[in-house]
């Protein structure tokens, strides 16, 4: 009986052991726990700097380097239009040739008053050289006169050597002579004038029996440069006029102009003479290139971007007006940026912001998203705000992290996957 209490309270003490020492096990194991939970373990990156370099895929339009609707500049009917739609034509060529029956009647015309004028001028400078020559022979003639009044004055010193009456008529042969001067200047005078007007009247038409010749150029329409004909509106026997239809249009397409909207984020990297791929939809798998020659150098306040012009060399004629290609715009800053994984950046309804750490501790750091880059294969975002590179942040931006937690960090894992 005693060897049985002893066995039986042996029992009982070791059972009592083990269930002291199972309550105290798990007390320490949830202690850990509860320790780790007050500092959080957080994943870090650093904030990187570099050059932004991506490309955009912007639209653009094709146009023609000169596109010109040619316009009747006299009425007249279409006699021949030798050219259609698709014609390519130098420049010079005969466009269209416009009939105007008329307009070769006034030509004749004018020219029949001009010719006109211009005998009469011819016969009005003759009298005129005739008056010159009267008064001219008029002033030699008195010159004479007066030397030999001078004479006779000087002999009439000597008493019986001239008469009386011989020096009154050389008197009054000068004062005649005089008069007849006086006479043939007026009449000079008359003269000129007469031929003055004449002039004019014989330049005048002359100039309009000219320009009635110059109008009959017009009746033949020339290429203005080389290029090809596009639209064609006019057919013979029909009635051209200025201000009406075009008779057709011709654009210089050997060289284009790419026109490009680029966003005003995007501008400060336009840099002439840059030479820019793009692609058509016309043409998969080819890659065409313009350069960059001339901007708008202002802003489109409704898309807010400017316009862009690219020349493009189109020698083959395998691009054409109207065309809308896609074109790969590269995008530069002139200084470096900041970027960070589009993922550290966390946004409320407040703010965007990353989490900094700082001395073992979260702190909130307000940004600014910029534009996205992809470097070795990675997603990257550009930031702008109190950051600076190499600044350690959150790899994944939460305002669950508030600012002031002092946390834990740890690197992400590196390519093997190995922390």
């Amino acid at each position: 009986m005693t060897d049985m209490l002893k066995r039986l309270l042996l029992i009982v003490i070791l059972i009592a052991c083990a269930s002291c020492d199972s309550s105290q096990k798990p007390a320490r194991q949830t202690s850990e726990p509860a320790s780790a939970a007050q500092v959080p373990v957080v994943t870090v990156t650093t904030v990187q700097s570099h050059e932004l370099e991506r490309v955009l895929r912007l639209p653009g339009e094709l146009q023609a380097w000169q596109d010109v609707a040619l316009y009747a500049r006299v009425q007249g009917f279409v006699d021949a239009i030798p050219v259609d739609r698709g014609t390519i034509v130098r420049k010079g060529q005969l466009i269209a040739r416009l009939r105007a029956p008329e307009m070769g009647n006034q030509r004749r015309e004018a020219e029949a008053k001009a010719a006109a004028a211009k005998s009469q001028l011819a016969e009005a400078r003759a009298r005129m050289a005739g008056v010159r020559a009267q008064r001219i022979e008029a002033e030699t003639r008195l010159a004479t006169d007066e030397s030999t009044y001078r004479r006779m004055k000087a002999a009439s010193a000597t008493p019986g050597v001239v008469a009386g009456n011989d020096i009154e008529v050389a008197v009054g042969n000068i004062e005649a002579a005089r008069t007849r001067i006086q006479l043939y200047r007026e009449n000079e005078k008359a003269a000129q004038a007469q031929v003055d007007a004449l002039t004019e009247n014989e330049r005048a038409l002359r100039e309009a029996a000219q320009s009635i010749t110059r109008m009959e150029e017009y009746l033949n329409v020339v290429a203005p440069f080389d290029g090809v004909v596009t639209e064609r509106t006019a057919h013979p026997g029909s009635l051209a006029a200025p201000g009406g239809l075009p008779l057709v249009r011709v654009q210089m397409v050997s060289r284009l102009r790419l026109l490009v909207a680029v966003p005003e984020a995007e501008i400060a990297g336009i840099r002439p003479g840059t030479a820019i791929p793009f692609s058509l939809p016309a043409f998969p798998g080819d890659t065409f290139s313009g350069v960059v020659k001339r901007s708008s150098l202002a802003l489109d306040p409704k898309t807010r971007t400017m316009t862009v012009e690219l020349d493009v060399a189109n020698t083959s004629a395998k691009m054409a007006p109207g065309m809308m290609p896609e074109v790969l715009w590269p995008t530069r800053r002139s200084a470096l940026s900041l970027f960070v994984p589009p993922a550290a950046i966390a946004t409320t309804t407040e703010r965007t912001f990353l989490v900094r750490i700082r001395d073992g501790q979260a702190e909130w750091v307000d940004v600014k998203r910029g534009a996205a880059m992809t470097l070795d294969g990675k997603d990257l975002i550009e930031v702008f705000g109190a950051l600076s590179a190499g600044d350690v942040v959150s790899i994944r931006g939460t305002d669950e992290l508030r600012e002031g937690t002092r946390v834990t960090v740890r690197q992400p894992p590196d390519k093997s996957g190995r922390n």
